[in-house]
């Protein structure tokens, strides 16, 4: 006991504060008990201790109809070396101010700052993040540029950090953050002792890239509209921005110029980032070898598809096969995947 109350499991390690509201995240506090909140005998005395800790009085409820039954007020983050915000209650629900001045003193004598998913959004009204990188939820990323401009915010990668913040993006990748603190504190046998425990990979590659939705065009109407579905339905079409700006009847610089203003980016990404999101098509149907794949969506060569697959996804596409690939796709699905007539997949 402490003046606290009970801390579980019995250990003298850093303390871990997960923090408690009205309408939590579930699965995100879940996740920081199942890291640091079971006993763990195999790594010693020196090993995390967890409690959590009620950010506002009840009654309180989480997500799924469970109540809540704090053992501890939020008076219990003074006394944390970790505190992890497990999600939050929506990109436009106010952070108490209460809270904030609670996490910036912590930070202030020296306690690192976690969130996972939208729990970034509690760090960045602290004002700690401002002129850093944090990331977030890829759903939640423009709000949370919008909300906080001094912030670079990262979309892509599974967590980031700050000097003493870190921040992570969907639920799962919360998991990936804590396993990389427990290796940050306890070193690669720890780290991967815990990833077995959860059945999962101690470090995984790529980033939130591998499951970002492309955004479709801003503008679908215009002089770039007709070609942008052509491209579509050829997209092994040896394309180049001389023979897009020729289709739209314009000169470089006006078809340059007019594409960025319809679809929010230049012409040579859009047509890569087409062609990269027809391959993961492909790729999940397991019908067609990296030559064919990369044949039928304009990229020539896998080497070349390796390159910008890479370079979008943050993994190979052998890679993302192996974690996304579910067998065959009805023929239907496959043609408007590669934007391609099936004879051409099939030779």
């Amino acid at each position: 006991m402490t003046e606290y109350g009970q801390i579980m499991p019995n250990t003298a390690g850093p303390l871990i504060v997960a923090l408690l509201y009205d309408g939590l995240c579930t699965f995100e506090f879940g996740i920081v008990a199942e890291v640091f909140g079971l006993p763990r005998p195999e790594m010693g005395e020196g090993w995390y201790r967890f409690a959590s800790a009620a950010v506002e009085a009840g009654p309180l409820r989480a997500h799924g109809g469970f109540a809540l039954q704090p053992d501890h007020g939020i008076e219990l983050v003074d006394a944390a070396d970790i505190v992890v915000v497990p999600g939050w209650k929506g990109a436009g629900v106010a952070v108490p101010d209460t809270l904030a001045e609670r996490l910036r003193a912590a930070h202030e004598r020296g306690a690192r700052l976690v969130s996972i998913c939208s729990g970034a959004f509690v760090l960045a009204a602290t004002g700690l993040l401002d002129g850093g990188t944090a990331t977030t939820h890829w759903r939640y990323a423009e709000a949370l540029r919008a909300l906080h401009p001094s912030i670079a915010v990262d979309d892509a990668s599974l967590y980031r950090s700050h000097g003493r913040i870190h921040t992570s993006a969907g639920s799962a990748a919360g998991i990936d953050l804590l396993i990389a603190i427990v290796r940050e504190d306890f070193g690669d046998a720890a780290a991967n002792s815990v990833a077995r425990r959860l059945v999962m990979p101690a470090h995984r590659g790529g980033g939130q890239a591998q499951f970002l939705e492309r955004p479709v065009p801003v503008q679908r109407s215009g002089a770039v509209a007709p070609l942008l579905d052509a491209v579509r339905a050829d997209l092994a079409h040896p394309w180049t921005v001389e023979r897009m700006a020729d289709a739209c009847r314009m000169s470089l610089r006006t078809f340059a110029r007019r594409f960025q203003e319809a679809v929010g980016m230049p012409p040579g990404e859009w047509l890569a980032g087409e062609r990269v999101d027809a391959a993961k098509h492909l790729l999940v149907a397991r019908q067609h070898g990296l030559d064919e794949i990369a044949a039928a969506t304009g990229f020539g060569t896998a080497d070349t598809m390796r390159h910008h697959f890479a370079r979008r996804v943050g993994i190979s596409p052998k890679a993302y096969q192996a974690q996304f690939g579910t067998g065959a796709l009805p023929a239907s699905r496959i043609e408007k995947a590669g934007r391609e007539p099936r004879s051409r997949l099939s030779r």
